[in-house]
Parts: structure tokens; C-alpha cells; sequence
């Protein structure tokens, strides 16, 4: 089994990486809300509920991570020092997540998915049929690769103990 390094602090790239990431795929999601009839409202509602989930998992999760005040993958830890006092550490281990508990970060694709389709239906147009294929890739094909090759693979709070790498770990075939 390979010996992986956690960091205390992730490199500055791989934040930036990453914050890209997000950012990208919330841009292609708002801009096909933004393309629908009372689009502008939708692209509105749809930032409205990323900002949320984004402030949720700050409140609810990175206080109590061992990243809290530090640089995360996900340049999180940072900036719930700023906005939020911390936690208890080992609440974060302590929880079980469901698939249940991850569905609203799904709907951050699902919405724009939905209105991307809705649009093709409308009216046929290369760009939403383009921006829906790239948003599918980059949430489907793009997170794992995010977690698994920059994040989650260096991360401490994973040796720790982590709900979400317990649910994503379950039924896989572990290596000897």
C-alpha cells in the first residue's frame, strides 16, 4: 500500500485548482439557468442556493475539521476562521453520512442539468447541449478526480476520520 503525505496546509495550487473547479461548474450551471424564460430569476434562485449549501458546509462541517484556521483543499478552512468560531473535532469524526445527507449538493447540479434540458427541448442549441455535456463531465468525471488525485488522498482530517470518505469508501474492495 503506498504511504501517502497529508498536508497541515494544502499548496496554494491545488486550492486555486480547485476553487477553479467549483467555480466553473457554478458559472455553467448559473448561465444555463440564466438562458431559460424568467432566467435571470432562476440564475438568481440557483447562486442563492450555492451560496447556502456553500455557507451550510462551512457551519455545519469545516468548523469542526481539523483544517479549520488552516489552508484545505478546498480553501475552506480559512475562510470559516473568518466567518465562523470553531467546533469540536471530534464531532467531525463522529458523524455518519447518508446518501441522503449529500443530496443537496446533488441538486447543485441537478437544477442547472433540468434547465439545460428543458432548453434543448425549447429550442435546439449547440452552446446548452455543449455547457450541459461539460457540467455532467466536470461534476461526475471531474469530482473524483479532484477528491482522489488533489484532495482527499492528502487530506488529514480522511486519517481521522471522515463521514463522507466512510459513505464513498463503503463496498469498495480494498487492496492488500
Amino acid at each position: 500500500m503506498e504511504d501517502v503525505k497529508c498536508y497541515d496546509n494544502f499548496p496554494k495550487r491545488i486550492v486555486i485548482l480547485t476553487v477553479s473547479y467549483t467555480v466553473i461548474t457554478y458559472a455553467i450551471g448559473a448561465y444555463l439557468l440564466a438562458c431559460l424564460p424568467l432566467g435571470l430569476i432562476w440564475s438568481i434562485l440557483y447562486i442563492a442556493y450555492v451560496i447556502l449549501m456553500e455557507i451550510l458546509i462551512l457551519e455545519k462541517s469545516c468548523i469542526n475539521c481539523y483544517y479549520y484556521g488552516r489552508l484545505c483543499g478546498f480553501g475552506r478552512g480559512k475562510l470559516c476562521a473568518l466567518l465562523f468560531k470553531p467546533g469540536d473535532p471530534q464531532k467531525f469524526a463522529a458523524r455518519e453520512a447518508t446518501w441522503r445527507d449529500i443530496l443537496p449538493d446533488f441538486l447543485v447540479l441537478i437544477f442547472p442539468v433540468v434547465g439545460g434540458i428543458i432548453l434543448l427541448i425549447q429550442n435546439f442549441n449547440v452552446l446548452p447541449l455543449v455547457l450541459l455535456i461539460v457540467l455532467v463531465f466536470l461534476f461526475l468525471g471531474g469530482n473524483p478526480i479532484i477528491r482522489g488525485s488533489f484532495t482527499c488522498k492528502f487530506c488529514k482530517q480522511r486519517e481521522l476520520g471522515c463521514p463522507a470518505n466512510k459513505l464513498f469508501e463503503k463496498g469498495k474492495v480494498k487492496k492488500t
